[in-house]
């Protein structure tokens, strides 16, 4: 089909080149031009496992393209919305000035258009938001149908994820035009549908709801167990133990039991907050409240590491050096939005360390991207930790559950490791020299 994917950010330059593997004929576009520039010569603008031999090959294929122009969308059958709706500022709620501004856009192209189109919104939102956009399509463009498609995108996994969901929701009209837009999706995803993939087709609000509320239900779980990480600490108990026999229970399961640093990125927290709002304003007081506290136990996470570290080096940082090992929000991205162990860096030049970052893909973006923190980018990890009063662990990459520590003993001015991830092995650190502490362990 001849697709047009609307915002060439994470999800919608991944849901582009995707969707061209698949087949279909795609047109990505984003008023952003050095973005575009970069997609269309297959030079990511982002890290993302998998992505860039994707975009070459599509490319390469004929049937992907970028354009800063709506007008290049006209001729689609199918309009992807995938504009980002961050969280708006000075507030919770998400900002939908993207939405409405792709929207409007939209309108343009379409009005007047005589043969039958779809819309499909990715985007997050909050609830009642794809009845508005449907109301303001009927106005100019009554030809079009629009379904709510939410995403399910996890960084690091994000190729796969598109390419083999692992569940897929319309959120529907009622009547023939609602069952047109089941069956133009139908065709767009084909391959996993044959699958067997489960398609669950629902009601507008219903679409919505989806993805806010399995993120927040995620975003519980971790908190959770980083609250009862504050018993084990004060009893002497394993949160490690504890997570391996609660996530023995089928009613709980054994992910996101993990304590630790907590949970940051572009989705969890924004879609948390923004969640939180709108539960507010359609009076569910009590959801709006726990989604407030999973917040702010989150929050206090970053504080706690940062309190740790200064229990164990010191309480006055200034002037020591603290390594810290990761900084994008989880393995496999440089995605630094929201990203706890970032906070953490910057709490810690706050009251006087001297940091050194060292992140396999986020290292570099650092200077770029937050230009006003005092930080030193190393090239490796043995660089970071030269000279270290403490060294932080702080995304769980692989590579450092697999450093060894008689290594960097020898580096480190003070051979103590807070590991926010609790990913390191705590009795080789020990028996190596080390002074170690995570969370919840003893």
């Amino acid at each position: 089909m001849r697709v047009s994917v609307i915002g060439c950010g994470y999800l919608g330059a991944v849901h582009a080149a995707s969707l061209a593997q698949l087949g279909h004929t795609v047109t990505g576009v984003d008023v952003d031009s050095e973005k575009i520039a970069h997609l269309g010569a297959a030079d990511p603008p982002f890290y993302e496992p998998g992505f860039a031999d994707l975009l070459r090959s599509s490319l390469a294929s004929g049937r992907l393209r970028f354009s800063t122009d709506y007008a290049d969308a006209a001729s689609c059958d199918v309009h992807f919305i995938c504009v980002g709706t961050p969280q708006a500022d000075g507030s919770r709620a998400a900002d939908l000035a993207f939405i409405r501004a792709s929207v409007a856009a939209l309108i343009r192209v379409l009005e007047g258009q005589t043969r039958r189109t779809v819309v499909v919104g990715k985007s997050t939102v909050p609830v009642g938001t794809a009845r508005s956009i449907a109301a303001d399509l009927a106005l100019t463009s009554p030809n079009t149908v629009l379904v709510w498609n939410p995403e399910f995108l996890r960084e690091g996994l994000a190729v796969k994820d598109t390419l083999e969901p692992d569940r897929i929701v319309y959120g529907l009209e009622d009547g023939e035009r609602g069952q047109f837009g089941a069956r133009t999706l139908d065709q767009i995803y084909s391959q996993a549908l044959g699958r067997n993939t489960p398609k669950i087709e629902t009601d507008y609000e219903t679409a919505e709801l989806v993805k806010v509320s399995a993120n927040s239900f995620l975003a519980l779980k971790i908190s959770f167990i980083n609250a009862v990480s504050r018993v084990c600490d004060a009893t002497g108990a394993s949160v490690t133990d504890l997570s391996s026999a609660l996530g023995l229970d089928e009613r709980i399961g054994p992910k996101f039991l993990r304590a630790g640093l907590g949970f940051g990125g572009g989705c969890l927290p924004k879609d948390l907050r923004a969640f939180s709002v709108r539960a507010a304003q359609l009076g569910a007081a009590g959801l709006a409240e726990l989604l407030d506290q999973v917040d702010r136990i989150n929050l206090d996470q970053r504080d706690h590491i940062v309190e740790l570290t200064a229990a164990a080096a010191g309480p006055d940082l200034a002037g020591q050096r603290i390594a810290v090992l990761g900084v994008a929000f989880k393995p496999g991205t440089d995605d630094l939005r929201d990203s706890p162990a970032l906070a953490v860096a910057a709490k810690l030049a706050q009251r006087g360390a001297v940091i050194a970052v060292y992140d396999p893909a986020a290292g570099p973006n650092l200077p770029a991207a937050i230009p006003n923190l005092p930080l030193t980018v190393a090239a490796t990890p043995a660089d970071a930790v030269k000279g270290a009063t403490a060294v932080l662990v702080l995304t769980e990459w692989p590579e450092f559950s697999n450093l060894d520590p008689t290594e960097l003993g020898p580096l480190v001015a003070r051979p103590i490791v807070i590991d926010g991830r609790n990913t390191l092995d705590p009795a080789l650190w020990r028996q190596s020299g080390w002074e170690y502490h995570g969370v919840g362990v003893r």
